[in-house]
């Protein structure tokens, strides 16, 4: 990369909130493949440019982390703003050499810099996995932080002031964090972090207002970013869930093992020669429907309201599949109507 050329993409990425591959390469006349190339080389010398897909995707450089130009001298800081020129027409000025030395200085700073951070691998955290009962988030406040905006006092170690508006709240909260890094849970990002030494999930567009504090972190010994999510979402799932106990008949337990999955935990210790114990655990009360399938293959024990909606559910199917009694419909042959039966055996007497 020729220096005209980083600098003029330095200040374009420096001055958007995003940009497309095809703006930056149609801004500095090169090729798409060339640009590419030319954001891996900024990626690998620490500066902390993303890319995002999607319709409001695009190139970003993190607030505030773009080149240190305290270090360069008055001429080596204007042949840098000399942008358009390739490395032939540099030369013809005689700008060439100072145009490098300036580059060197900025990339050599940038690469300290960059080794002060945390890896992105210990401060991103990703969960595909959709929840097994959907999170509410009601709406979504005006501005709120991206997570390339959040990313980089979270790779330095610092401590986070924010203001948080908790749909339990009647106003946002101001809260001191220390976060363990973000968190892309089913599409949502959330900030995880440690407040008052206890483990929290902030969803990020629940978060209007952030600072950086000037003091590191303080984490828990022995915790990572994975383990602490994995806990949160764990206690949240389980929190939210209804666990059923039931018992399963031997030749239903491997259907049932197919449709529930990891839901299904079986106890082994409670098995006998008809079924085996086990528990299931469902997003809502309603799923509990998934077992009428099953019919008599599984007793439900427990709780007791996962009993009583199975026998409401039931005793609905029943009704809706009863058999429909016509007026006048003749009685099947051998069966009689009482009263006839009575007239008839009266008539014999009588003759």
């Amino acid at each position: 990369m020729t220096p005209d050329r980083f600098f003029s993409l330095m200040l374009l990425l420096g001055s958007r909130d995003a940009v497309t591959t095809q703006e930056l390469a149609s801004a500095l006349g090169v090729s798409l493949r060339t640009i590419t190339r030319d954001l891996n080389w900024l990626r690998d010398a620490g500066l902390p440019v993303t890319a995002q897909r999607g319709r409001l995707g695009g190139v970003t450089m993190l607030p505030g982390a773009g080149p240190d130009l305290t270090r360069l001298t008055p001429g080596e800081r204007d042949q840098l703003s000399l942008t358009g020129l390739d490395e032939r027409q540099r030369a013809e000025l005689d700008a060439s050499a100072e145009s490098r030395r300036a580059l060197a200085k900025i990339m050599a700073a940038q690469s300290r810099r960059g080794q002060e951070l945390l890896p992105l691998t210990d401060v991103v955290h990703v969960d595909s996995r959709p929840w097994l009962q959907a999170r509410s988030s009601g709406p979504t406040p005006a501005h709120t932080p991206t997570p390339a905006s959040l990313i980089g006092p979270v790779r330095r170690g610092r401590r986070l002031r924010i203001a948080y508006d908790s749909p339990r709240e009647s106003c946002p909260r101001d809260l001191v964090v220390d976060p363990y890094g973000l968190l892309a849970k089913a599409g949502t990002w959330y900030l995880v972090a440690d407040r008052a030494r206890v483990p929290r999930m902030y969803r990020l567009e629940r978060i209007t207002t952030w600072e950086e504090v000037d003091r590191p972190r303080r984490i828990r010994e022995s915790q990572t970013l994975a383990t602490v999510a994995a806990a949160l979402m764990d206690q949240w799932e389980h929190e939210h869930a209804t666990e059923v106990s039931a018992t399963i008949d031997r030749s239903q337990i491997e259907r049932a093992q197919r449709i529930f999955g990891q839901r299904l935990v079986r106890d082994d210790h409670e098995e006998s020669a008809t079924g085996h114990k086990v528990t299931i655990r469902f997003p809502r009360l309603e799923d509990v429907r998934a077992l009428l399938p099953f019919g008599s293959a599984i007793t439900v024990h427990g709780p007791t309201e996962a009993r009583a909606h199975l026998h409401d559910l039931a005793a609905g199917l029943a009704h809706h599949y009863a058999p429909e009694k016509r007026p006048g419909a003749v009685p099947p042959r051998g069966d009689t109507a009482p009263g006839k039966a009575t007239t008839r055996r009266a008539a014999r007497a009588a003759r």
